[in-house]
């Protein structure tokens, strides 16, 4: 069992809704996962600054630029818009209810999903966030699936494509007042994240990644989500982890970055510990993330929602939503009880790790 660390609850941001429950997952892994195997490089920003130039991206032969609007190019924080989207989506696909590309929610959920406040300037910074979203374009030569009616691979065909992460978006407002409360959105994601979505080319995120103060442990966390996985250990070396963050920063201040993050061991779901005389970064699982059977699995109803506040004390620090999907990929037969052979599920797995 690895030890609590016991600074970690203070590297972290306050958790404002911890009520709330939701299917999480990695719209940076939807969009790229099927297209570039090793994500080489980022496409939001890690810092809060407007950023206005144009970055390419290299892997192997594919690449990508990011061409900015005026107002700036997308953030690591802008996209957990897409994040809630790409989940909404998923969580109907799941229960096999039919999706599409435009999706109306409150911003008040989006809001408590990703850990934020509901003051008006949280509303503020949504609209500002679906500003950059919409005005950064994505130019490519990745090939990706056709339209909507055939979704299929184009095989080694190339295609040169330009798309918004958003194509649309629309809210609506109390009494029609500019700076009146919003009561509802509406956004169009684009036909090439549809298609990721569709395809299932995402992970789960830990709840405690919108938990997370700074980009780049953001960044970092999503890099050892994507390459570790559930495997026990991965190592990557310093210079070439800093390139795959993206970051703006020199190799002398990433290194030290890299350190305070390994003292305070903050990041959900990894322990990270950094190798001085050979500038490794490596990443080892805490035993929260669970491979998932990809075998047909048998059909269980919904659980009762009061059932994942119990799973979490069940099995504290463990993703309940991944254990959920572990447990249906193991059940052989609809229980009696679905809600309480989940609740035992839990305690046995946790228990079981714990013994290790």
């Amino acid at each position: 069992m690895v030890p609590d660390t016991p600074n970690i609850l203070d590297q972290l941001l306050p958790d404002r809704h911890p009520q709330a429950d939701f299917f999480i997952c990695d719209v940076a892994d939807a969009i790229l996962k099927d297209l570039i195997p090793q994500m080489e490089h980022p496409f939001y920003v890690l810092s809060k600054k407007p950023e206005t130039a144009v970055r390419r991206y290299e892997h192997g032969d594919k690449w990508l630029e990011v061409i900015p609007s005026a107002k700036g190019q997308a953030t690591i924080y802008d996209k957990d818009i897409l994040i809630y989207v790409v989940s909404q989506i998923m969580h109907r696909i799941n229960r096999g209810e039919k999706i599409e590309r435009r999706i109306r929610f409150n911003p008040r959920d989006l809001l408590i999903f990703v850990n934020r406040g509901t003051g008006g300037k949280d509303y503020d910074a949504f609209c500002e966030a679906l500003d950059r979203l919409m005005g950064t374009v994505i130019k490519t030569n990745i090939t990706t699936t056709g339209g909507d009616q055939d979704d299929v691979p184009l095989g080694d065909e190339e295609r040169l494509g330009w798309f918004h992460l958003i194509e649309s978006a629309h809210i609506n407002r109390k009494n029609n007042e500019a700076g009146g409360r919003i009561m509802s959105a509406e956004i169009q994601i684009s036909e090439w994240i549809f298609n990721g979505i569709r395809r299932k080319s995402v992970l789960t995120l830990h709840r405690d990644y919108f938990r997370l103060r700074k980009p780049i442990e953001r960044r970092v966390y999503e890099i050892a989500r994507k390459m570790c996985g559930a495997r026990p250990e991965l190592e990557i070396g310093l210079e070439k982890l800093l390139k795959r963050t993206g970051a703006r920063t020199e190799l002398k201040r990433f290194r030290h970055t890299i350190r305070e993050i390994a003292t305070h061991n903050h990041l959900p779901d990894y322990l990270v510990a950094f190798d001085e005389v050979r500038d490794m970064v490596i990443f080892k699982g805490r035993g929260t993330v669970v491979a998932i059977d990809p075998a047909e699995t048998v059909r269980i109803p919904p659980l009762d929602p009061e059932t994942y506040a119990h799973a979490r004390r069940a099995a504290p620090g463990w993703d309940v939503r991944v254990l959920e999907q572990e447990w249906r990929s193991w059940a052989d037969q609809i229980p009696k009880n679905a809600d309480a052979a989940f609740l035992g599920f839990c305690k046995r797995r946790f228990e079981s790790a714990s013994l290790r």
